[in-house]
């Protein structure tokens, strides 16, 4: 059906059909065409999305996928009652550059210049209320599970992991609070094109593809943290050289005020990752993933102890030095 879709509304014709990752695309010589489905968002997120897209291909972003019109010259086409676009990159070799820090600080100095008015992917200065809400919500199905116990290893491990993980919300958002009124902001603190969840695969795939569809606009910390915890996560005991050279790089081109560091630190409080592993079990039917979702909980909670370490550290891991920043109590490692 999507080689149809090419042909029918774009006039292509592909050569070559790659799959990378979970996308499929199709090569024409040098370019790469990826056709997305959008029947779900609203046209005004759609418009907000082609504005960044083309405001970043504009500025010199070369990786960026950018937004194809049909035959008919619009860029939205109707296939069988389902909406889709087309997004075209040049296709490159693998880059030899891997310092991921340097490369996203470049992405977001060409990201601070948009002009487009954004507010659909807007998020700067509304970690708070996101936060409040996806609590809230959570809590509702604790309580739930707490009223209707199954006895199944999941809801047991949520029944009791959760009031721990309420502790660690709450000391995030105080300390978004405490930043706001702390901390002032200079021109590093400048909303940007950003990244929902920014972590090392994002780019770093078969292809260095920049998708606009991962795309909102929000403070440069939140990719920094971001990507900091799934570096965290994915090795925790020798992520140090990692997170080292991905700061370095990223410093190199554009230096970290003390506000963002203040943000980065309460994003990494926030448990993003332990409210994506309840979020996930409960909307999967797939025993299969329930399964691995439960493998992953359990590691959360018996690695606990070793994230609160690496919170009450991370001052002196990122090399900005604890005395600088204030860290949460409970957090602070006692000899």
């Amino acid at each position: 059906m999507s080689v149809k879709i090419l042909e029918n509304y774009f006039g292509i014709t592909a050569n070559q059909t790659i799959q990378d990752g979970n996308s499929v695309r199709y090569k024409v010589d040098n370019s790469l065409y990826t056709i997305i489905q959008v029947t779900q968002l609203e046209q005004e997120a759609l418009i907000e999305l082609y504005e960044m897209s083309d405001h970043m291909a504009k500025y010199g972003d070369n990786k960026v996928s950018t937004f194809v019109p049909g035959l008919n010259e619009k860029f939205l086409v109707t296939h069988e009652k389902q909406d889709y676009v087309l997004m075209h990159n040049y296709y490159f070799p693998p880059s030899r550059n891997k310092n991921t820090g340097r490369k996203l600080a470049k992405f977001h100095e060409r990201g601070k210049l948009i002009q487009a008015p954004l507010t659909g992917a807007n998020r700067v200065g509304q970690w708070k209320s996101y936060w409040i809400k996806r609590l809230e919500q959570i809590e509702k199905v604790w309580s739930g599970v707490i009223q209707e116990r199954t006895g199944e290893e999941f809801e047991t491990l949520f029944i009791r992991s959760f009031p721990y993980y309420l502790g660690l919300c709450e000391n995030a958002i105080q300390y978004v609070t405490d930043t706001e009124l702390d901390e002032e902001l200079t021109f590093s603190d400048m909303g940007t094109i950003g990244h929902q969840r920014f972590h090392e695969n994002v780019w770093n795939i078969q292809m260095e593809i920049r998708n606009p569809f991962d795309w909102v606009f929000d403070h440069p910390s939140r990719d920094i943290a971001e990507w900091i915890r799934d570096c965290y996560f994915r090795n925790s005991r020798s992520f140090q050289p990692d997170l080292t050279q991905f700061l370095r790089g990223y410093e190199s081109i554009s230096p970290l005020s003390g506000f963002s560091w203040r943000l980065i630190y309460a994003r990494l409080l926030f448990p993003i990752h332990y409210f994506t592993c309840i979020e996930d079990y409960y909307l999967t039917s797939s025993q299969w993933t329930q399964k691995q979702l439960e493998e992953r909980l359990n590691k959360y909670l018996r690695d606990a102890r070793d994230y609160e370490r690496f919170l009450g550290n991370f001052y002196q891991l990122a090399d900005v030095g604890n005395g600088h920043f204030p860290v949460i109590d409970w957090l602070v490692p006692s000899y």
